[in-house]
Protein backbone atom coordinates (compact mmCIF):
# COMPACT_ATOMS: atom_id res chain seq x y z
CA UNK A 1 0.00 0.00 0.00
CA UNK A 2 1.24 3.67 -1.01
CA UNK A 3 0.04 6.28 0.91
CA UNK A 4 -0.66 9.68 -1.15
CA UNK A 5 -1.35 13.55 -1.05
CA UNK A 6 -2.70 15.71 -3.30
CA UNK A 7 -2.91 19.66 -2.95
CA UNK A 8 -4.83 21.96 -5.56
CA UNK A 9 -4.37 25.80 -5.01
CA UNK A 10 -6.44 28.24 -7.67
CA UNK A 11 -3.82 30.44 -9.11
CA UNK A 12 -0.07 30.84 -8.80
CA UNK A 13 0.06 33.30 -5.95
CA UNK A 14 -2.15 31.15 -3.55
CA UNK A 15 -0.12 29.27 -0.91
CA UNK A 16 -0.04 26.07 -0.52
CA UNK A 17 1.32 25.45 3.04
CA UNK A 18 -1.18 24.49 4.73
CA UNK A 19 -2.20 21.87 2.80
CA UNK A 20 1.28 20.77 2.67
CA UNK A 21 2.06 20.69 6.75
CA UNK A 22 -1.88 18.52 6.68
CA UNK A 23 -0.58 16.02 4.81
CA UNK A 24 2.94 15.65 6.14
CA UNK A 25 1.28 15.45 9.44
CA UNK A 26 -0.59 12.97 8.61
CA UNK A 27 2.58 10.42 7.63
CA UNK A 28 2.25 11.26 3.46
CA UNK A 29 5.84 11.21 2.18
CA UNK A 30 7.06 14.67 0.18
CA UNK A 31 7.66 12.21 -2.51
CA UNK A 32 4.08 11.25 -2.86
CA UNK A 33 2.62 14.73 -2.78
CA UNK A 34 1.25 15.74 -6.01
CA UNK A 35 0.15 19.54 -6.31
CA UNK A 36 -1.41 21.09 -9.06
CA UNK A 37 -2.23 25.40 -9.18
CA UNK A 38 -5.28 25.20 -11.70
CA UNK A 39 -8.85 25.87 -10.73
CA UNK A 40 -10.66 23.37 -9.49
CA UNK A 41 -13.47 23.94 -12.25
CA UNK A 42 -12.61 20.53 -14.15
CA UNK A 43 -10.01 17.60 -13.71
CA UNK A 44 -7.65 18.45 -16.68
CA UNK A 45 -4.60 19.03 -14.67
CA UNK A 46 -1.47 17.24 -14.89
CA UNK A 47 -0.05 16.54 -11.80
CA UNK A 48 -3.57 14.94 -10.85
CA UNK A 49 -3.54 12.66 -13.93
CA UNK A 50 -0.48 11.70 -13.12
CA UNK A 51 -0.95 10.34 -9.59
CA UNK A 52 -4.11 8.88 -10.89
CA UNK A 53 -1.86 6.47 -13.10
CA UNK A 54 -0.01 5.83 -10.75
CA UNK A 55 -2.52 4.33 -7.90
CA UNK A 56 -3.24 1.06 -7.13
CA UNK A 57 -6.22 -1.10 -5.33
CA UNK A 58 -5.44 -0.76 -1.46
CA UNK A 59 -3.73 2.85 -1.83
CA UNK A 60 -4.40 5.62 0.13
CA UNK A 61 -5.03 9.40 -0.87
CA UNK A 62 -5.26 12.51 1.73
CA UNK A 63 -6.68 15.48 0.88
CA UNK A 64 -7.16 18.42 3.21
CA UNK A 65 -10.54 18.90 2.18
CA UNK A 66 -13.04 18.11 -0.59
CA UNK A 67 -12.43 21.60 -2.69
CA UNK A 68 -8.97 21.03 -2.86
CA UNK A 69 -9.93 17.82 -5.08
CA UNK A 70 -12.35 20.28 -6.94
CA UNK A 71 -14.85 22.81 -7.48
CA UNK A 72 -17.37 20.91 -10.03
CA UNK A 73 -19.80 18.76 -8.65
CA UNK A 74 -20.37 16.39 -10.89
CA UNK A 75 -16.95 15.57 -12.07
CA UNK A 76 -15.86 15.53 -7.91
CA UNK A 77 -18.61 12.45 -7.54
CA UNK A 78 -17.25 10.94 -10.68
CA UNK A 79 -13.42 11.39 -9.66
CA UNK A 80 -14.56 10.03 -6.14
CA UNK A 81 -16.39 7.04 -8.18
CA UNK A 82 -13.01 5.84 -10.19
CA UNK A 83 -10.48 6.40 -7.19
CA UNK A 84 -12.66 4.12 -4.97
CA UNK A 85 -14.87 1.89 -6.89
CA UNK A 86 -12.74 1.79 -9.86
CA UNK A 87 -9.30 2.13 -9.22
CA UNK A 88 -9.96 0.81 -5.05
CA UNK A 89 -8.48 3.01 -3.64
CA UNK A 90 -9.32 4.55 -0.22
CA UNK A 91 -9.52 8.48 0.70
CA UNK A 92 -9.58 10.53 3.56
CA UNK A 93 -11.01 14.00 3.66
CA UNK A 94 -8.65 15.45 6.51
CA UNK A 95 -10.96 18.26 7.75
CA UNK A 96 -13.75 15.83 6.96
CA UNK A 97 -13.52 12.91 9.57
CA UNK A 98 -16.63 11.37 7.89
CA UNK A 99 -15.08 10.71 4.61
CA UNK A 100 -13.02 8.22 5.35
CA UNK A 101 -13.75 5.61 2.94
CA UNK A 102 -11.51 3.28 5.37
CA UNK A 103 -14.40 2.96 8.10
CA UNK A 104 -18.01 2.27 7.67
CA UNK A 105 -17.65 -0.27 4.55
CA UNK A 106 -20.80 -1.14 5.74
CA UNK A 107 -24.28 -0.60 3.82
CA UNK A 108 -24.87 2.56 6.49
CA UNK A 109 -21.51 3.64 6.36
CA UNK A 110 -21.08 3.66 2.92
CA UNK A 111 -24.68 5.71 2.57
CA UNK A 112 -24.02 8.44 5.11
CA UNK A 113 -19.99 9.42 3.14
CA UNK A 114 -22.52 9.38 0.35
CA UNK A 115 -24.76 12.17 1.72
CA UNK A 116 -21.77 13.94 2.94
CA UNK A 117 -19.92 13.62 0.10
CA UNK A 118 -22.93 14.99 -1.89
CA UNK A 119 -23.11 17.81 0.15
CA UNK A 120 -19.53 19.05 0.20
CA UNK A 121 -19.12 18.80 -3.26
CA UNK A 122 -22.48 20.86 -3.99
CA UNK A 123 -21.27 23.40 -1.37
CA UNK A 124 -17.95 23.14 -3.23
CA UNK A 125 -19.45 24.57 -6.78
CA UNK A 126 -21.74 26.29 -5.01
CA UNK A 127 -18.56 28.49 -3.34
CA UNK A 128 -17.20 28.66 -6.92
CA UNK A 129 -20.14 30.15 -8.71
CA UNK A 130 -20.40 32.75 -5.66
CA UNK A 131 -16.55 33.92 -6.15
CA UNK A 132 -17.18 34.76 -9.90
CA UNK A 133 -20.43 36.48 -9.13
CA UNK A 134 -18.20 38.44 -6.17
CA UNK A 135 -15.90 38.90 -9.10
CA UNK A 136 -18.11 39.94 -11.16
CA UNK A 137 -19.65 42.49 -9.10
CA UNK A 138 -16.21 44.13 -7.85
CA UNK A 139 -15.23 44.78 -11.69
CA UNK A 140 -18.72 46.06 -11.86
CA UNK A 141 -18.38 48.36 -8.87
CA UNK A 142 -14.72 49.35 -9.98
CA UNK A 143 -15.83 49.98 -13.45
CA UNK A 144 -18.65 52.88 -12.18
CA UNK A 145 -15.87 54.66 -10.32
CA UNK A 146 -13.94 54.66 -12.95
CA UNK A 147 -11.17 52.18 -12.54
CA UNK A 148 -9.69 51.24 -15.90
CA UNK A 149 -8.79 47.70 -15.88
CA UNK A 150 -5.75 45.93 -18.66
CA UNK A 151 -2.67 47.53 -19.68
CA UNK A 152 -2.57 51.15 -20.74
CA UNK A 153 -2.98 52.01 -24.71
CA UNK A 154 0.07 52.65 -25.65
CA UNK A 155 0.91 56.00 -26.84
CA UNK A 156 0.06 57.15 -30.91
CA UNK A 157 2.90 57.11 -32.97
CA UNK A 158 4.22 60.83 -34.02
CA UNK A 159 3.30 60.04 -37.90
CA UNK A 160 -0.12 58.68 -36.93
CA UNK A 161 -2.61 61.60 -37.84
CA UNK A 162 -0.63 61.97 -40.97
CA UNK A 163 -0.94 58.86 -41.85
CA UNK A 164 -4.57 58.70 -40.95
CA UNK A 165 -5.17 61.84 -43.13
CA UNK A 166 -3.84 60.19 -45.95
CA UNK A 167 -5.58 56.85 -45.38
CA UNK A 168 -8.88 58.46 -45.30
CA UNK A 169 -7.83 60.94 -48.57
CA UNK A 170 -7.54 57.05 -49.92
CA UNK A 171 -3.65 58.35 -50.78
CA UNK A 172 -2.92 54.92 -49.16
CA UNK A 173 -4.23 51.35 -48.38
CA UNK A 174 -5.64 50.35 -45.29
CA UNK A 175 -2.58 48.03 -45.04
CA UNK A 176 0.07 50.60 -46.03
CA UNK A 177 -1.30 52.90 -43.11
CA UNK A 178 -1.10 50.01 -40.49
CA UNK A 179 2.67 49.49 -41.87
CA UNK A 180 3.65 53.25 -42.15
CA UNK A 181 2.72 53.00 -38.28
CA UNK A 182 3.97 49.78 -36.89
CA UNK A 183 0.71 48.57 -36.36
CA UNK A 184 -1.59 45.53 -36.88
CA UNK A 185 -4.24 46.45 -39.69
CA UNK A 186 -7.08 45.88 -36.66
CA UNK A 187 -5.48 48.23 -33.98
CA UNK A 188 -4.75 51.07 -36.83
CA UNK A 189 -8.58 50.60 -37.73
CA UNK A 190 -9.32 50.63 -33.87
CA UNK A 191 -7.43 53.70 -33.22
CA UNK A 192 -8.70 55.35 -36.04
CA UNK A 193 -12.44 54.63 -35.53
CA UNK A 194 -11.97 56.07 -32.22
CA UNK A 195 -10.15 59.47 -33.10
CA UNK A 196 -13.16 60.00 -35.81
CA UNK A 197 -15.60 58.84 -33.16
CA UNK A 198 -14.31 61.83 -30.50
CA UNK A 199 -14.67 64.57 -33.09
Amino acid sequence: MSIYGYIRVSSRDQNEARQLMALRDAGVPDRCIFMDKLSGKDFNRPEYKKMLLKMKKDDLLYIKSIDRLGRNYEEILQQWHILTKKKGVDIVVLDMPLLDTRRGKDLMGTFLSDIVLQLLSFVAENERCNIHQRQAEGIAAAKAKGVKFGRPPLPLPDNFHEIHKAWREKSITLSEAARACKMPVGTFYGKARKIENAA
